[in-house]
């Protein structure tokens, strides 16, 4: 196994700071990627550093808000000019709601799709060109069971912005796979432990819109969530989609799964995307572009 220089996105918390532990853990060179490294995120820089300097593994952390251009174009310049390249980048960042759909502003809804969909575009435009010219690369794209499984209530603004996402790595990987690039969509299920999604999720701005909802819906708000970690078995661990993203990188390229689902709810997320996964792969054959599906592994093969 070779070393890859990799930049996670959103690895202050959650699957972010676990991923890049683990891919650190691994003998990785790992720049978990967060905003506000010196002040609301600075306890999370300390102790990333903490960790490097206790295992003795290459952990490091870069500014990197995702919502900014210039912010995504700095990180990955940085990375460059210390480690000499971007290998693999983690497609992590994320923001959960909770509420009523209709309870949330416009304004509210640009700003998840922001974080969840738009920020893939502003990384993916930073550093795919040097990728690009150097014929190799990956790409991880942590998505949602909720594109393809059970969508349970108050989420809505989430799901939209993750089926996006999906939809939008699956172009990005036909479209990089001839330039030799890898692309993986790793699913994670609703962990509703071990994260902070929930703690962390928006909440609607319409706030008396929100309460009209209580007259037929009270308490489900809350009852989401317990009604999810109902549904996971004791022993589900989130630090299993880490260790998923790991065994990805550390895969062969072109050899490595274009979508692996840890799902502990089992909320049929795996089943019907194998079966849309198998669609795709049907119609590019039919269309006559079944190269597209494989990533090339040298110049001209």
């Amino acid at each position: 196994m070779s070393s890859h220089v990799i930049l996670i996105t959103g690895a202050s918390s959650g699957f972010g700071a676990l991923t890049s532990r683990a891919l650190a853990d691994a003998g990785h060179t790992v720049y978990a990627g967060m905003r506000q490294t010196t002040g609301r995120n600075a306890a999370a820089v300390a102790e990333a550093r903490a960790y490097a300097e206790e295992h003795g593994v290459d952990l490091r952390t870069v500014e990197l808000d995702v919502s900014r251009q210039e912010s995504a174009d700095a990180a990955v310049a940085a990375v460059t000019e210390e480690a000499g390249r971007v290998d693999v980048v983690v497609h992590n960042a994320g923001h959960m709601v909770l509420g009523p759909a209709e309870s949330f502003t416009p304004e509210q809804l640009a700003e998840i799709y922001d974080t969840n969909v738009l920020s893939t575009q502003r990384v993916n435009r930073a550093v795919l060109p040097r990728m690009r010219e150097r014929r190799d690369g990956l790409l991880v794209w942590v998505g949602s069971s909720s594109t393809y499984g059970g969508t349970p209530p108050y989420l809505a603004p989430y799901f939209g912005a993750k089926a996006a996402m999906d939809h939008l790595a699956k172009s990005y990987a036909v479209e990089l796979s001839r330039f030799g690039i890898d692309t993986s969509i790793v699913v994670p299920g609703s962990f509703t432990s071990g994260t902070n999604h929930f703690a962390h999720a928006m909440h609607p701005a319409d706030t008396a819109t929100a309460e009209a909802y209580d007259e037929l819906y009270e308490g489900l708000m809350d009852d989401v969530g317990k009604r999810l970690a109902a549904l996971a078995p004791p022993d589900a661990d989130a630090g299993e989609v880490a260790r998923t993203i790991v065994a990805v990188v550390d895969a062969p390229k072109g050899q490595r799964p274009f979508r692996v689902t840890i799902d502990p709810a089992d909320d049929g997320s795996e089943q019907v995307s194998d079966v849309a996964d198998r669609i795709r792969a049907g119609f590019y054959d039919r269309i006559g572009f079944p190269d597209l599906l494989t990533t090339r592994t040298a110049a001209g093969t």
